[in-house]
């Protein structure tokens, strides 16, 4: 049986965007209440998992250490719009499920700035 699973993380985080029309809002230094969502698909174990959720802690770790109550302008290499986090957010999960040695098929990440906004970043696995 293939299935998929999902999990959210939280963060709170300033960000600036550059290249953007002069007065554009998000030109300011603003910040955000994101959310991350990840799903994971693939065949189910004999334990009954996708992935044990309690295997993707490090990953909600990772996010505190590094994104929560910084400014994202600092933490990334690219200018740090959703889809350049949700992107750089997709190999720190790869990187964290990657010793699980994890029969998987999708992975995903999507991240929101504001309750009516989603970006989302799909790769095989």
């Amino acid at each position: 049986m293939i299935a998929t699973i999902t999990k959210d993380f939280s963060f709170s985080a300033s960000h600036q965007l550059h290249g953007l029309a002069e007065g554009h809002q998000c030109g300011r230094i603003h910040g955000h209440n994101y959310v991350v969502r990840i799903e994971v698909e693939g065949p189910v174990d004999e334990r009954g998992f996708v992935v044990d959720y309690g295997d993707l802690a490090p990953f909600g770790q990772w996010i505190d250490n590094h994104l929560d109550h910084r400014h994202l302008n600092d933490v990334l290499d690219d200018n740090p719009t959703a889809e350049h986090l949700a992107r750089a957010l997709l190999d720190v999960l790869r990187k964290t499920l990657a010793p699980l040695s994890l029969r998987l098929i999708d992975v995903s990440v999507s991240v929101s700035e504001t309750p009516k906004t989603w970006a989302t970043v799909m790769g095989k696995w």
